[in-house]
């Protein structure tokens, strides 16, 4: 049975018409008998309910530096608002879903990122052979948020990227499929890049041609090509064929994954 991964960027969950492209895209995906597993992230949601609070925040290397303070926030909004409005409305459209953290079972399990970052977690291993079981297209869609729990029962922040990456090779799955608020991958001049293999995203990566956001989920991509996921796409969410796709090698040399 073939699998895909659907990342959801929070920038993208922030339109109704967004999540209807996505829930037909996944009834599609069901429908030719793909399974299909989510992680979403939430950054606006989070960053609204920091501002209510009247909590600052700032950015290293793509990624939220996280207090304590700020771990409640987070993790309130990702599980109580963010999973749970995303569940809501699959199950609501036709898509069976159930909604899971990465701290459930020890699912994404975490050391600290960096001193610099707090509480943002770097995932050491995924424990997803009960998520395993749960994957089929019999099943409800299972829908991750980015949350990771450490040895000694600690939480962190996680970039969903980076969660993503390392459930799609974890589950072995055909396809990692980023869904963002962007068109794909870009060049030095600002223009769609149609499809790089691992090679080209690595220069690109030390050219310094992506930064900021990109950059995160570039290296994510390259994680997840390089430990056994066939092809990646970067789209925008309300065009998901039309974006960027990687492969580890060129076309020339391996066939592209048909998805």
């Amino acid at each position: 049975m073939k699998r895909v991964l659907i990342k959801l960027g929070g920038a993208a969950l922030e339109s109704q018409a967004t999540l209807k492209e996505v829930t037909q895209l996944i009834q599609d995906y069901r429908a030719r008998g793909i399974s299909v597993v989510m992680v979403h992230g939430g950054g606006p949601s989070i960053n609204t309910e920091l501002r209510l609070r009247g909590i600052q925040w700032t950015f290293v290397g793509g990624q939220r530096v996280t207090t304590s303070a700020m771990m409640d926030v987070i993790e309130s909004t990702l599980c109580g608002n963010v999973n749970h409005n995303v569940v809501s409305h699959f199950n609501s459209h036709g898509v069976p879903a159930v909604g899971f953290a990465g701290t459930d079972r020890q699912m994404l399990l975490c050391e600290q990122a960096s001193l610099e970052l707090g509480q943002v977690g770097k995932i050491v291993t995924v424990n997803a052979n009960w998520l395993n079981e749960l994957i089929s297209v019999d099943q409800p869609v299972p829908v991750v948020a980015p949350l990771g729990v450490g040895a000694n029962g600690q939480r962190f922040n996680i970039n969903a990227d980076w969660a993503a990456s390392h459930l799609a090779v974890a589950l072995k799955v055909d396809r990692l499929l980023f869904l963002t608020d962007q068109f794909g991958i870009m060049d030095e001049e600002g223009l769609k890049i149609p499809s790089v293999d691992a090679q080209g995203l690595r220069n690109m990566i030390e050219c310094k041609v992506v930064s900021g956001g990109m950059l995160t989920k570039a290296l994510a991509i390259l994680n997840a090509l390089e430990n056994g996921v066939a092809a990646v796409s970067v789209s925008k969410a309300q065009d998901p064929d039309s974006g960027t796709q990687c492969m580890l090698r060129s076309q020339k040399e391996e066939v592209c994954v048909e998805l």
